[in-house]
C-alpha cells in the first residue's frame, strides 16, 4: 500500500518542499534510504547521512538549516521530526493491518461463551465456558481464553499466550506472544517440620484498557482480590510482576524487571531493565527507577530518580560511585 507525502503532511501539520503526489510504502533508518520510502531526520550525528539519502521522503524539523542541498524530491517539515514518528508509524501499521474475522481450524470455543462481531479465533485455540471477547478482538492461534475470562474489544492476543480464568483484558490492548496473566502467585507456607504448604490463589488479574504487554511477561493472579495493570501501562519483554501487585496509569518498565507482590506502583513512573522491587512497597507516582536498581523500601516523594542497590537519589549515587571507582587506587 503506497501512502503520499500530501496524506502525511496532513497528518503531521507538516509544509510540503516538492512534489506532493510522492508515494512512499515503507519506512527506513536515514542511513538506509531508499526509492519508496519515508525517513527521518532528528539528530545532528545522522546529519552525514542526510545529504546522500535515496529516500523519497525526508521529514526534517522546520527550524533545520540543511548546509547543503538536501537529494529528496519531497521534504516535509514539522515541528518534531522524532515526536512525528509515533504518528507515521501508526499510519503505516494502520494501512497494513488487515484484521481477521471468524475462526481458525481446530478451534475450541465452549457453547456459553461470547463472540463479538468481528472478532477472531485463530487455529488451535481454546475459549472457555462464559468468556466473553469484545467486537473486533484478535485471538491468534495456540492462545488458551480461560473460563469466565472477559477481552475488550479490539484488543490483540498474539500466538501462544495464556489467560488463566476469570482475568479480565480491557480494550485496545496488545499481549504478545506466550504471555502468562493469571497464574498463581509465589505463596508458601511453612510448616513445622519444613514443608512447604501452598496458599491458595483465588483472586484474578485485571488489566484496564490501553495496555501492551510484552512477550514471555507473566502476571500472576491475587492471592484474594485482584493483581491490577492500570490504564496505558507498557510492559517489555520478560516481566515478572507478582500477586496483589497494582501498577499504576501510565506507568511504562522495560525487560526482565521483576516486582514482588502486594506492592504499589504509582502513576507514570518510569522503571529500568533488570529493577528489583521487593514486597509490600510503595512507589510513588512520577518516579523513576535506573537500570538495574534495588528498591527495598517504599519511595513516597513524587518526581525522585533512584538508583543502586539498595536505591537511593540518583545524584548522590553518582557522587558515590565516582568514589568507589577510585577506592583501588588509595
Amino acid at each position: 500500500m503506497e501512502i503520499k507525502a500530501q496524506t502525511i503532511a496532513d497528518l503531521l501539520n507538516g509544509e510540503i518542499i516538492g512534489d506532493s503526489e510522492t508515494k512512499v510504502s515503507t519506512i527506513t533508518k536515514i542511513e538506509q534510504g531508499k526509492r519508496g520510502s519515508i525517513c527521518f531526520y532528528a539528530n545532528p550525528q545522522y546529519e552525514k547521512y542526510l545529504y546522500n539519502s535515496k529516500a523519497s521522503i525526508i521529514l526534517i524539523n522546520r527550524d533545520f538549516e540543511p548546509s547543503s542541498k538536501l537529494p529528496s524530491p519531497c521534504i516535509i517539515k514539522v515541528d518534531n521530526a522524532y515526536q512525528a514518528m509515533p504518528l507515521l508509524l501508526d499510519l503505516f501499521n494502520t494501512v497494513k493491518a488487515k484484521s481477521k474475522r471468524g475462526r481458525g481450524f481446530f478451534t475450541k470455543i465452549s457453547w456459553s461463551a461470547k463472540i463479538g462481531k468481528g472478532a477472531y479465533v485463530g487455529s488451535h485455540s481454546y475459549v472457555g465456558k462464559h468468556a466473553i471477547i469484545g467486537k473486533g478482538s484478535q485471538i491468534y492461534p495456540h492462545s488458551y481464553i480461560g473460563d469466565s475470562v472477559i477481552i475488550g474489544e479490539n484488543t490483540i492476543i498474539n500466538p501462544g499466550v495464556k489467560i488463566y480464568p476469570a482475568c479480565k483484558i480491557g480494550s485496545n490492548c496488545i499481549i504478545h506472544a506466550n504471555v502468562v496473566i493469571g497464574a498463581d502467585g509465589f505463596g508458601f507456607a511453612p510448616s513445622a517440620n519444613g514443608v512447604y504448604k501452598k496458599i491458595p490463589q483465588i483472586g484474578n488479574v485485571i488489566i484496564e484498557d490501553d495496555c501492551e504487554i510484552g512477550a514471555n511477561t507473566t502476571i500472576d493472579r491475587a492471592t484474594m482480590g485482584s493483581t491490577i495493570i492500570r490504564r496505558g501501562v507498557k510492559l517489555d519483554n520478560l516481566i515478572q510482576i507478582a500477586h496483589n501487585v497494582e501498577v499504576g496509569e501510565n506507568t511504562v518498565m522495560a525487560a526482565q524487571v521483576g516486582i514482588a507482590g502486594s506492592t504499589t506502583i504509582g502513576k507514570n513512573c518510569r522503571i529500568g531493565g533488570q529493577v528489583g522491587i521487593a514486597d509490600h512497597v510503595h512507589i510513588a507516582d512520577n518516579t523513576i527507577i535506573v537500570s538495574q536498581a534495588g528498591v527495598m523500601s517504599s519511595i513516597k516523594e513524587e518526581g525522585r530518580v533512584v538508583a543502586g542497590t539498595p536505591a537511593f537519589d540518583y545524584k548522590d549515587y553518582i557522587k558515590a560511585y565516582a568514589i568507589f571507582r577510585k577506592l583501588h587506587k588509595q
